[in-house]
């Protein structure tokens, strides 16, 4: 899952070079989404692996 947190990663930063730029329009807004669930989908992962 440390794949997904990287993605994750690199999508908010490619999202907040977007909105600086105001380039990418409903595109990045998209992919924020995108970065949020895998970044909610790994949180969960790695609890359950805890327990």
């Amino acid at each position: 899952m440390t794949f997904l947190r990287w993605l994750g990663g690199f999508v908010v930063l490619f999202w907040l070079i977007g909105i600086l730029l105001s380039i990418g329009g409903n595109l990045i807004n998209i992919l924020l989404i995108v970065a949020t669930i895998v970044f909610v989908v790994d949180a969960i992962a790695s609890r359950r692996k805890t327990m």
